[in-house]
């Protein structure tokens, strides 16, 4: 039977009734609009690749950006500390916050809060949220001490990062209630007296600070100081 059928079978293509399997069937003929999808394929993988290069590159700049924003140390972000550092300072001068007026009354008392110029409402707020500011970035000064004026001591009550000690070397000669070179001889006595490594914030009044910084601070503003150097740096707070 085997070999009556392979008879068949070579009769058949003997006579083109068949093909045998090892000859090729000619290839198809490419045409023009194989041609086209092919590239329609090519590009669409092309851009595929240049999108996804084009979505990695935004996103490692994004993750550059994250890295760069949270890598701002704290010193760099507080202008407070940062000026501490720039010349090391031992004194922050503060002017008293927001009082309405100038100078004091011709009736003036020390000891009596009615007879002075007072912080107006808006200058409690703006002691408070100084406070509040030294307290969020963690600026506690080891001693506080304030003017005798009841503006000074109000600020310094406000701000709430420490009991201020009344010192009589930060109070105002601008109205002639107490002496110029007394006071400031008594200022300077007790900036000699800071210990390396403390910070004091006095809180006092602008003709002091100009006396001692030759900078005019507006009301509630800080003077960075190095009592030892005598280098002096205004801080803006934001």
């Amino acid at each position: 039977m085997l070999h009556g059928w392979t008879r068949c079978h070579d009769m058949a293509i003997l006579y083109g009734m068949t093909t045998p399997n090892y000859i090729r069937r000619p290839a198809r003929p490419v045409t023009t609009s194989m041609r086209l999808r092919s590239a329609r394929q090519s590009a669409g993988r092309s851009i595929g690749r240049s999108a996804g290069r084009t979505i990695g590159r935004l996103a490692n700049a994004a993750v550059f950006l994250l890295i760069v924003q949270f890598s701002i140390t704290p010193a760099a972000a507080d202008p407070v500390r940062t000026a501490i550092d720039a010349i090391n300072a031992d004194i922050l001068f503060m002017r008293h916050a927001l009082a309405p007026g100038t100078g004091d009354p011709a009736y003036f008392r020390i000891d009596d809060c009615t007879t002075q110029r007072n912080l107006d409402e808006r200058g409690r707020t703006q002691a408070r949220n100084i406070g509040s500011y030294f307290r969020t970035r963690g600026i506690a000064p080891d001693i506080i001490l304030s003017s005798q004026w009841c503006r000074c001591r109000d600020t310094a009550t406000e701000m709430d990062i420490g009991a201020a000690q009344p010192f009589s070397g930060l109070n105002s000669f601008f109205d002639g209630h107490v002496d110029r070179g007394e006071t400031l001889a008594m200022l300077r006595a007790r900036m000699k007296q800071i210990e390396p490594g403390q910070l004091v914030l006095m809180v006092t009044h602008q003709v002091v600070i100009s006396a001692i910084t030759g900078i005019a601070p507006r009301s509630g503003g800080i003077i960075a100081y190095n009592s030892r150097t005598s280098t002096a740096r205004r801080i803006d707070l934001p």
